[in-house]
């Protein structure tokens, strides 16, 4: 038998229409299957008017759409910020109350997700580029081999993982994450295609055409081996200057190799990105004490991609395809 904040819709509709014919507390409390206390007090709130008790509301309706609309239009501000915006428009709330209000309506704090800029010409030139492209099957986008580099750092910020302790344990080495100041960092080139990866190029230095044909030269030729064998490919990369130098295209042709034309600014066309993204992932939990360490991490990390992940992030590429055009060459979700 519950109290009376206890009860079900069903149970306070079977108490209205039962009241309603006439029946007594105790055949209705019997039918509800609720206590007779129960039973009378819901009767008496209806009977009063009341639908709830409590402490009354400090806020209107309109109060809450004005703060609704203060959160909507700026939502980088912090609570202290939207508060003091709440109050200074004439309502008398706590910050209590406005951070509760927020919640209730529905707005989390999250770290924000980030897209690249895109201007109205690049925008343009992705719809152009993904309009083209909408026609193509998975085997076509199976004989494509995508790369890019990505940056590893020993420290991933706030983006790692927590730590379960006990009272007292703040300063234990075992619950400790090493921090320094300048964190020791590596840049990798890697590739993918449906097949599976190929075999990483850690970068020592600043990558120029030049740099960048030799890791072309003893990373991905290599690669193309492993992945493609005999069979035609077309390769993929972005528009980063080494990669669009007047030498880095002789160096294609010379090869014999087609190259995917590809729009500017645009990460989340290439699943490599996600691709990235699992191994980042994946070593949130390890703590290498150096560049070396970090390379480590990161083959193994790299070594336990298959190829039905790959294949999965392949197949994937009709559907961002269809997100740019719905999104009229805006960045999308991928």
């Amino acid at each position: 038998m519950g109290k009376t904040s206890d009860l079900t819709a069903v149970q306070k509709t079977i108490i209205d229409t039962l009241h309603k014919e006439g029946k007594t507390q105790k055949v209705i409390a019997k039918e509800a299957g609720c206590s007779q206390s129960s039973v009378s007090k819901h009767i008496n709130r209806q009977a009063k008017g009341r639908k709830k008790c409590g402490r009354k509301k400090c806020t209107s309706s309109r109060d809450n759409r004005t703060l609704q609309r203060i959160v909507t239009t700026n939502p980088f501000k912090n609570v202290g910020e939207i508060h003091k915006e709440w109050t200074a428009a004439g309502v008398s709330a706590s910050r209590t109350t406005t951070r509760r209000l927020m919640k209730d309506m529905g707005f989390r704090c999250r770290i924000p997700c980030v897209k690249p800029l895109l201007n109205k010409k690049q925008r343009k030139k992705r719809l152009a580029w993904a309009k083209d492209k909408k026609d193509w099957t998975d085997a076509e986008w199976s004989k494509v081999m995508f790369s890019d580099e990505s940056k590893f750092c020993i420290s991933f910020g706030n983006q790692g993982p927590r730590v379960w302790r006990k009272s007292g344990e703040a300063q234990n080495p075992r619950c400790m994450r090493s921090s320094v100041k300048f964190p020791p960092s590596v840049m990798v080139w890697g590739a993918m295609s449906s097949a599976g990866v190929g075999p990483l190029c850690f970068l020592r230095s600043r990558v120029n055409a030049a740099v960048y044909q030799e890791v072309l030269e003893h990373f991905m030729l290599p690669a193309a081996d492993q992945l493609y064998g005999d069979a035609d490919f077309t390769f993929q990369h972005d528009l980063a200057p080494a990669h669009s130098a007047k030498t880095t295209s002789t160096w294609f042709k010379d090869h014999g190799i087609p190259v995917l034309d590809w729009p500017a600014n645009s990460p989340d066309l290439n699943p490599i990105e996600n691709l990235w993204g699992i191994v980042k992932r994946r070593m949130q939990y390890a703590r290498p004490n150096n560049a070396e360490e970090l390379k480590t991490t990161i083959r193994a990390t790299w070594a336990l991609i298959t190829p039905e992940q790959c294949h999965r992030l392949i197949e994937s590429m009709p559907r961002r395809i269809t997100a740019v055009i719905e999104a009229k060459g805006a960045p999308t979700k991928y």
